[in-house]
């Protein structure tokens, strides 16, 4: 009865959902393993983190679903590497597991999934960079879905490294630094964040009850729209997601004006 139930409040969401326009990209803080870990009484952290990777495949089946065409998920913070060495090597030991998976399923390349990474990935261990970066490749040429993997990813040492990279790329054209400072304006920046290229996200979502960005996407979000789910991320299932989209549906977008 209550799969029943779940089936049909999942198709009314999707009837709802399927008549007003859909976010182009969202951003989610993938929140609450540690919490979830602790309400099942789990001791061992690489189980819940391997469970909170395995839901990457229902959140891009979500999305290819919906057609949603770029998701950014931050799998692990700065903040998150000055946890315990075991805690921060299961986190990474999920990711790379889970990464290395996707770049060699034959649905990720016949569903047009790309996986990208971005962060301050030489704080990173060789063995996961080289697996990021090896995705990348290998998915660089599907254009369905962009699937953002922000680790290692802090919003104010995104912006800190685009203004590096705006005034290094101007020096290096022959411009001097008071020129290259006065020039410099959203749009130039733009061009040197992590994310370049790629829309600002339409909708954040949280879960686990928490109300704070902790500095996700700190630049991109200025416009987005917010959605704070109470479920764990482990938990997290598509009526949580779609209730989000319906959410977002529902905001009048104004952009200021």
């Amino acid at each position: 009865m209550i799969r029943m139930l779940y089936w049909f409040y999942e198709l009314q969401l999707r009837r709802d959902i399927e008549r007003r326009p859909l976010p182009h990209h969202v951003g989610i803080i993938l929140d609450g393993n540690r919490r979830f870990a602790h309400e099942r009484g789990y001791e061992d952290p690489g189980r819940v983190y391997k469970l909170g990777a395995d839901k990457l495949d229902d959140v891009l089946s979500w999305c290819i679903e919906l057609g949603i065409p770029t998701v950014t998920l931050w799998v692990l913070s700065i903040d998150n590497m000055r946890r315990s060495q075991d805690e921060v090597a299961a986190i990474l030991a999920a990711v790379e597991q889970k990464i290395a998976s996707l770049s060699d399923a034959p649905a990720t390349h016949q569903r047009g999934i790309a996986i990208r990474a971005v962060g301050r990935l030489d704080l990173l261990p060789p063995e996961t960079v080289r697996i990021l970066r090896e995705a990348g490749q290998r998915t660089a040429a599907n254009d369905a879905l962009t699937v953002i993997i922000a680790i290692a990813y802090g919003g104010r040492e995104e912006i800190v490294d685009a203004v590096r990279s705006y005034i290094r790329a101007e020096l290096g054209r022959g411009a001097d630094v008071d020129k290259a400072l006065e020039a410099m304006n959203p749009a130039s920046l733009d061009r040197h964040l992590y994310t370049a290229g790629l829309p600002d996200p339409d909708l954040i979502i949280r879960t686990s009850g928490e109300f704070r960005l902790s500095g996700f996407l700190l630049w991109q979000s200025a416009r987005s729209e917010f959605y704070f789910s109470d479920v764990n991320w482990p938990e997290f299932r598509k009526i949580d997601f779609l209730r989000a989209i319906r959410a977002y549906q529902g905001r009048q977008r104004r952009f200021g004006q």
